[in-house]
């Protein structure tokens, strides 16, 4: 999965992972009943904005459906399959998904039946004690699904995710989490948005022999912190004024694609 520096499925060093942020889908309790239609039209053209600025890929994931429920509510994936699907349909990058607060059987579904590459999976193993209780990581069953499927969708796996708090370690939580067998770590700061730090960063990379992305906290003003990360997962930094209910500006997107390819030839 990891050779010189390409990692699948996106081919390239340093992938630069952009954020699509879909309106609150049915499930959610600020779903405004108007169906499906916008909230595809607003996901494509974030899409569109991505790919004309640069980015190597796309997560698609339900953040605005916040307060989220520890695993989705079925009509939540079922619309989000819909979606996914038609992403994947009309883009021309890797795409991924990810099932808040914490649904990798959803998400990993999703990717096998539409054809995207990879998912996001918050807590992949261990706990973490967050804003929706108790969450424990399923490992096992997740990749027993993936053998199941006949599927090669990888797994992208947080350690220390977000909007949580962890019994161990970030060093213990990155070689409790290579132990089993994800396709690559991410690390994020505390809340959507908030800096990574290079510190943790470095454990990280450190403890396992797995590519390392920073989750969060991305910004043209601290990339050069981030020179070891194996690839970027971006977002609100990404958006017209950096406001999470903006739309995805491709100027700002064009900006950091390529300072990332900057990073990419100082190797």
């Amino acid at each position: 999965m990891y050779n010189d520096g390409m990692m699948e499925p996106f081919d390239i060093d340093k992938p630069f992972i952009g954020m699509i942020h879909l309106l609150p889908l049915p499930g959610s309790v600020h779903y405004d009943g108007k169906g499906i239609a916008p909230i595809l039209d607003t996901a494509l053209r974030d899409l569109d904005a991505l790919e004309t600025g640069g980015a190597d890929a796309a997560l698609v994931e339900n953040l605005r459906d916040a307060p989220l429920s520890k695993m989705a509510a079925k009509e939540t994936i079922a619309a989000m399959t819909v979606i996914v699907q038609e992403i994947t349909r009309k883009a021309h990058i890797p795409i991924g998904a990810n099932v808040l607060r914490n649904d990798a059987a959803a998400a990993l579904a999703i990717a096998a039946v539409t054809g995207a590459s990879f998912i996001r999976v918050n807590v992949f193993c261990g706990v973490a004690f967050s804003d929706q209780g108790l969450i424990e990581g399923q490992a096992h069953a997740l990749l027993e699904l993936r053998k199941r499927l006949g599927s090669d969708v990888k797994i992208l796996a947080d350690v220390h995710v977000k909007h949580a708090a962890h019994p161990t370690t970030i060093e213990e939580a990155a070689i409790d989490a290579t132990r089993n067998h994800p396709d690559g770590l991410i690390v994020s700061g505390i809340g959507t948005g908030k800096r990574t730090t290079p510190e943790d960063l470095q454990t990280v990379k450190q403890a396992t022999p797995l590519p390392v992305l920073v989750g969060s906290g991305v910004r043209m003003d601290n990339l050069s912190t981030f020179r070891e990360a194996d690839g970027f997962i971006v977002g609100i930094s990404l958006k017209e004024n950096g406001m999470l209910e903006a739309s995805i500006d491709p100027q700002r997107v064009c900006a950091l694609a390529e300072a990332i390819a900057g990073l990419r030839q100082s190797k």
